[in-house]
């Protein structure tokens, strides 16, 4: 039996969604930008509908969703839409800041954009993972456009103090970009009410279809296009939209909202009955955790642990026989985390650190599975060494 523990990869698409879409794939096929006859008509008010679930779920309204082919793409359309803008409009402000733990589909943009003239500044975080917001508002000065900042960190689930940080750029006049993928359906966000700019979403991160997410917007802010050729979307992303794909992105968020709060409680437990077994090993330490031992508030279904003693590659070579668990980010390709090596981490001991992520079909027995192959492996590699 294959436990699978990484639901920050990627999660199983709920089978309510699946049935939620299965009509739109060939029983209403009809274009929703067609508009001329009654099975278009139905297809954008699906779309309409699930725009509508999406905005209400995330505390904004549904003209500032635009739908995206997942968060990727809508990282790239936040920022270069901004810098486009900012270009167009005359505007000084250049500088871009982010923090040296976000992901790959933030950092490689940033480092496209200040290769075309915005340069770029990545605040370090501390060793729980959080950005001090000192050094933060430090890095916020008068010519800075944008400051994009992920709510939840992808390998070791801290959560960022999205108000206090919303606060900072709101009295530097600077725009805020949240990558909400991993935090979407997870923890409660209300994107107007903590005055985020713009916010990215996944579909495949919160039970719903790959190949869907959206980007949400202030409705005032002013942002370039990056698709042209059919003016979809008020113009602000080309392209057909894929009917099936957006009602499944509304009906997965709205399903994850309904139960979060029960969801992260089973868990949590789950969580802390999983670290607990592996402290007992010794020499398990938890990544994202501060100097005095505090945990950073982080998300429930994670745990980013580094076992002391081993060799990364033999661990996870002995570990993928009984569990579906990685060493970082999915992007990552098997290098070591840079996330784990900001921390602190050198490369043997983020090579050897291993990301749990929980889902709705954890159980109790997939606990004890991966707490009784750890152990396995563990003992065997540190008496072999």
């Amino acid at each position: 039996m294959l436990a699978y523990l990484d639901h920050h990869a990627t999660t199983p698409c709920d089978p309510a969604v699946v049935a939620a879409m299965a009509p739109w794939w060939s029983e209403h096929c009809a274009n929703p930008d067609s508009r001329l006859y009654r099975p278009a008509l139905e297809a954008a008010a699906a779309v309409e509908q699930a725009r509508g679930r999406i905005a209400r779920t995330l505390g904004t309204i549904p003209e500032a969703v635009i739908v995206t082919s997942g968060a990727t793409e809508a990282n790239n359309l936040a920022l270069k839409g901004c810098c486009e803008a900012a270009l167009d409009s005359g505007s000084p402000r250049r500088r871009l800041v982010s923090l040296v733990s976000e992901h790959r589909a933030v950092l490689d943009p940033l480092a496209y954009l200040g290769r075309h003239g915005f340069p770029v500044s990545l605040v370090p975080v501390q060793a729980d993972g959080l950005v001090d917001l000192h050094q933060l508002e430090a890095a916020l000065g008068d010519d800075t456009l944008l400051l994009s900042v992920m709510a939840a960190n992808n390998e070791i689930g801290v959560l960022q103090p999205l108000a206090a940080i919303a606060a900072l750029c709101r009295n530097r006049g600077v725009l805020l970009h949240v990558d909400a993928a991993q935090a979407a359906g997870h923890i409660p966000l209300a994107m107007d009410a903590l005055g985020i700019d713009l916010l990215s979403l996944s579909g495949h991160k919160c039970y719903g279809p790959k190949g869907v997410g959206a980007l949400l917007v202030r409705p005032e802010l002013r942002l370039a296009p990056q698709l042209h050729g059919g003016g979809q979307q008020e113009g602000r992303r080309a392209g057909t939209l894929p009917v099936p794909l957006v009602v499944g992105l509304g009906e997965a968020l709205v399903r994850a909202e309904a139960d979060r709060e029960a969801r992260s409680a089973r868990l949590g437990a789950l969580r802390d009955q999983l670290w607990t077994g592996l402290r007992d090993l010794g020499g398990v330490e938890v990544n994202g955790v501060a100097p005095d031992g505090a945990g950073a508030p982080r998300l429930a279904h994670n745990l980013n642990v580094t076992v002391q003693g081993v060799d990364g590659t033999q661990l996870h070579r002995r570990l993928r026989r009984q569990l579906a668990v990685s060493s970082g980010s999915a992007c990552s390709q098997g290098s070591p985390s840079p996330v784990l090596t900001a921390l602190g981490r050198s490369r043997t001991e983020a090579a050897a650190s291993i990301r749990f992520g929980l889902g709705r079909s954890t159980t109790a027995e997939d606990i004890d599975l991966a707490i009784t192959a750890v152990a396995a492996a563990v003992r065997e590699l540190r008496l072999s060494a």
